[in-house]
């Protein structure tokens, strides 16, 4: 059984709008990030004297690892706090891979600081390498707030840890999610002893104030955005589970109820965490996108069965309380530039791609969707798809394995034979992350600029 949800008149208006392309702020964003770690480091060397021996070489390189550990730490959980701004002007993939390479850097700057300060401490009181451990020791019983922010870089040994790739698959996502949020704990535990053992600070008082408003901010912004926000939202919204309806085998529709959903400001392409207050499912939060434009009374979303919470959305009764975050992510129609478009999907990446083939704005003609699943049984909302192709005379295309299992070509020649002006669309990619790799370097072969090719890719 299919379900078919239009979009109402929301949805007929934004096909009218012209294209207007929202420039991505990534590039300012990094070079103001670099202008920061310029800033500590000009902190640390103004604050230097000169270095006459080994021992002052090992301090301060202490010194200045431990500074830009810090400032790290706060950018860590700024990409933690869903600003609007990053997740929807940057994307939440990319703010995702920020957060991810910050916190390798942090977690590497923080083993040098305390490796490197432990030692210049133990050649300041006669002691050698040999001796580290002890003087670790003696300096977290001796030394004030050491033992909190022993405790926080335990904290982010284990989350980084867990957040390697070979031990994060074999660990639940819940799991995962919840212990990764023992971050906020880490920096606040960590915070102290930077200011009441680090030097720059004791001398500098001004030093000491933007750091205050550096972690100030970044607190106020969580508080703001990752608490207040989604209580704010789902008190006004009060969403509860209206349907669930199988549209395909292992792929279920969730259409969601609530009041005034337009007013969430959600977009297709978008995505909301997603919290169903049902036994078992309560504590557990995941990212599904949009399968259709949201409607003033009802949003949904369609799910493949590929681990416990998504086998367990089937299960969902009418009348469940829904508790949501979001909108998250910029794969929306702001970021088209050109009067033609291709949508790709593989698999279940066809949610948000059957939103945004619905909405895009575009003639007929203007708009092409390809639709990558293993079989024509798992061509999930097909129906919708064709419905949507013969009203807005636009094309939609499907590729399936062969009877005998070969998987269909979907080369630079091929998207080239298919579409021949391919090198003048924008592209939206949502599917796998070997898809949309192998995809991408399609596109990139058929002459389409990386400018030009939208995709958010998650690994979960």
């Amino acid at each position: 059984m299919t379900t078919t949800l239009a979009g109402g008149r929301a949805a007929r208006r934004q096909t009218m709008r012209r294209i207007r392309p929202r420039r991505s702020p990534a590039t300012l964003l990094l070079l103001a990030v670099w202008a920061g770690a310029a800033g500590v480091l000009w902190l640390w060397w103004a604050n230097t004297p000169a270095i006459s021996d080994n021992n002052g070489r090992i301090l301060n390189a202490g010194r200045i690892t431990g500074l830009l550990a810090g400032y790290l730490m706060a950018l860590v959980v700024l990409q933690m706090a869903r600003v609007p701004a990053l997740e929807r002007r940057v994307g939440s993939d990319r703010v995702a891979r920020w957060h991810a390479m910050s916190g390798r850097y942090t977690l590497c700057l923080t083993v040098a600081h305390v490796f490197l300060i432990m030692w210049g401490y133990a050649l300041q009181a006669g002691k050698g390498l040999g001796d580290i451990v002890q003087q670790t020791m003696d300096s977290i019983n001796q030394l004030p707030d050491m033992g909190k922010a022993a405790i926080g870089t335990g904290l982010l040994f284990v989350i980084g840890l867990m957040s390697i790739g070979p031990v994060r698959r074999l660990i639940p996502y819940d799991t995962w999610y919840h212990v990764h949020l023992l971050t906020y704990a880490a920096v606040f535990l960590t915070f102290w002893h930077q200011l009441t053992t680090g030097n720059e600070f004791a001398v500098e008082p001004a030093a000491k104030t933007v750091w205050y408003g550096l972690y100030g901010t970044v607190t106020a912004l969580v508080i703001w955005y990752r608490i207040l926000t989604p209580i704010r939202l789902n008190l006004r919204h009060r969403m509860r589970v209206e349907a669930v309806i199988e549209e395909t085998p292992g792929i279920v529709s969730v259409l969601i109820g609530g009041r005034k959903l337009h007013r969430m400001g959600a977009e297709a392409g978008q995505f909301f965490r997603w919290r169903f207050l049902a036994p078992g499912m309560r504590f557990s939060s995941h990212p599904y996108s949009l399968s259709a434009a949201p409607r003033p009374d009802m949003l949904r979303i369609t799910v493949k069965a590929i681990g416990d919470h998504s086998e367990r959305l089937r299960e969902l009764t009418p009348g469940t309380r829904v508790w949501a975050e979001g909108p998250y992510g910029a794969l929306t129609a702001a970021r088209r530039s050109r009067g033609k478009v291709l949508l790709v999907a593989g698999g279940v990446g066809i949610t948000p791609m059957r939103a945004l083939f619905e909405t895009l704005p575009g003639a007929a003609g203007d708009i092409t969707l390809l639709y990558r699943a293993n079989s024509t049984q798992d061509l999930a909302l097909w129906d919708e798809l064709a419905t949507i192709a013969d009203e807005r005379g636009a094309r939609l295309m499907y590729a399936v394995n062969s009877p005998d299992g070969e998987r269909p070509d979907i080369s630079a020649e091929r998207l080239r034979q298919k579409l021949p002006d391919i090198d003048d669309h924008d592209v939206f990619l949502c599917g796998p992350p070997g898809f949309a790799q192998s995809v991408y370097e399609a596109l990139r072969g058929a002459g389409v600029p990386a400018r030009r090719i939208h995709h958010e890719s998650f690994e979960m």
